[in-house]
């Protein structure tokens, strides 16, 4: 029987790195080709080491500027230092942590020649890379089943999740790898309990604080999973975790400090996820972004009811019943710690949602270490389903379920490579939110011989420009403003465009300047067209 397991074990094998490959290449084709969002272009502006106010001060004061203009913005500049993009980290975006910017910033600085998106994604590429051989490590640390490591690199080489947020100039990659390095690193000091292992799992946990501000989350679900060990009794393993979380806590005091001293900041940058949701519009989301984990074509509320609900529907029934295949099944402490990676960073995005009202368990970035507990859990019930039986007598009432769940297991891979094959040729995606309609509206902008495009700094108008300026050619030239000044339009233009100006800044360019205001269509696009009367 053990030479059987063993064979099920180099076929898996076999499978899962050919999909490593496979999933190696999805994430690095066409890695400049879709739009460089809203997001993505303040990661550029903090590497660059600039802050917003400085931004706007430079570029929104009323003169005719060129799209090369705007894009000196989102380059390296020799006269700015890290000490420039820690100063915009801290003063713009506190609730983002150092850790991804430092190093893009050095990576950039690397390849200050060619493609910028290119450069800047591949760095988040080459992160995400690092999250096979620490997925396979937990495994091994919570599973003690090399076969359950091989399914879990198999399902997240080709998961869509995995691969869009893969080619984002953003720090998910790296929160996604910190996840995992800590938590392995966190049961490999329990098994082994030395200094060293310790000492280890404290620089992982540092780390994490790090990347991400819901690392605490994940930090908060080892403390408790340790608490829980042995009936709560205070042993000196437990001892020996409150010195390493205390050590990897202390390490990143001075961001925490930062942090809280700008909380002020933080309140306002992320007020828009307390702005309240329909609970029904909530639960539809949180079907949908679980269904992206295996299957994503870019539905939107706009497709067919059968389509937009069969593949949630699908995923919630395979996830629901890997948990409770993980509760039945999985030893205590096995059990314990997916439960824990899932619930505590679920409940704290939910709850305040369904008490207070808002929509930050919406997001599905802030819910990775949820979607890998997720993970782990399919994995753990694909793996055990799909090993032989222990008992011969057994063998042949087992073999169609056995195929049964070939079939499920060739389901998922399938659906990935699928929605990665669309992802991979598509110029835009639900993830790039704010700026998922620039490239319609720059092919209509770019038709037109001298365009002219209007704009101010209303809403998320500095982001949305300078995601913009990645898709105007050339000839575009634009005339920005701060609000509620009234910009003086020039001529020689062929046409005058506007974008997501305010509408009381809209009412004054009509009467003031005699201007009618057609609204290009779809109205999505937030584009409209200055015609002289």
């Amino acid at each position: 029987m053990t030479k059987l397991v063993s064979k099920h074990t180099a076929w898996f094998r076999f499978l899962a790195i050919s999909l490593l490959v496979l999933g190696i290449v999805l994430r690095f084709v066409n890695l400049d080709h879709k739009v460089y969002w809203h997001d993505e272009t303040y990661t550029s502006l903090v590497i660059a080491g600039y802050t917003q106010k400085e931004f706007v001060q430079q570029v929104f004061d009323g003169r005719v500027i060129g799209v090369e203009d705007l894009q000196k913005y989102q380059r390296p500049n020799p006269n700015k230092g890290l000490r420039d993009t820690l100063t915009s980290l801290a003063i713009d975006n506190p609730q983002h942590f150092p850790l991804y910017y430092v190093t893009a910033k050095f990576w950039v600085q690397m390849y200050m020649f060619g493609n910028i998106v290119a450069v800047i994604r591949s760095l988040s590429v080459l992160i995400s890379l690092l999250i096979f051989p620490c997925i396979y490590w937990l495994c091994l640390e919570l599973f003690e089943s090399p076969l359950v490591g091989w399914v879990a690199i198999a399902v997240l080489s080709v998961s869509p999740f995995h691969v869009l947020y893969a080619q984002e100039a953003r720090p998910y990659s790296l929160w996604t790898v910190t996840t995992l390095l800590s938590s392995a690193a966190l049961l490999r000091a329990l098994r082994l309990s030395t200094r060293l292992n310790w000492g280890i799992y404290a620089v992982t946990l540092a780390l994490s604080f790090y990347s991400y501000l819901f690392s605490g989350f994940v930090a908060i679900a080892h403390g408790i999973y340790v608490a829980a060990l042995d009936g709560f009794r205070l042993t000196q393993k437990k001892i020996a975790y409150i010195l390493a979380a205390i050590a990897g806590l202390l390490a990143f005091f001075p961001w925490l400090f930062i942090f809280v001293s700008h909380l002020y900041s933080v309140a306002g940058v992320t007020s828009w996820t307390a702005i309240k949701m329909p609970l029904f519009a909530l639960i539809r989301i949180w079907l949908g972004n679980l269904s992206r984990l295996f299957f994503d074509i870019n539905l939107d509320s706009n497709a067919p009811l059968i389509y937009i609900l069969i593949a949630p529907a699908i995923a919630f029934v395979l996830i629901l019943y890997s948990l409770y295949f993980v509760y039945r099944q999985a030893p205590q402490r096995t059990r314990l710690f997916i439960f824990l990676l899932i619930g505590v960073n679920a409940l704290a995005l939910i709850l305040p949602d369904l008490i207070l009202g808002g929509r930050r368990s919406s997001v599905s970035r802030y819910l990775i270490p949820c979607y890998l507990g997720i993970q782990l859990a399919v994995s753990y019930l694909l793996a055990e389903k799909l090993r032989y039986q222990q008992s011969d007598k057994v063998f042949s009432s087992k073999l169609s379920t056995q195929t049964l769940w070939q079939v499920v297991l060739v389901t998922v891979i399938s659906c990935g490579v699928v929605s990665n094959i669309f992802i991979a040729q598509a110029d835009t995606w639900w993830i790039k939110k704010n700026s998922h309609n620039h490239p319609q509206a720059a092919r209509i902008i770019n038709r037109s011989p001298r365009p002219l495009l209007v704009s101010s700094d209303y809403n998320v108008n500095v982001g949305e420009i300078l995601s913009f300026s990645y898709l105007l050619n050339p000839k575009t030239k634009l005339q920005l403003v701060t609000e509620p000044t009234i910009p003086q339009i020039p001529e020689g233009f062929s046409d005058l465009f506007i974008f997501n100006l305010s509408r009381s800044l809209r009412e004054k360019l009509a009467n003031q300047q005699n201007y009618k205001i057609q609204t290009v269509q779809p109205s999505k696009l937030r584009l409209g067209k200055l015609i002289k009367q």
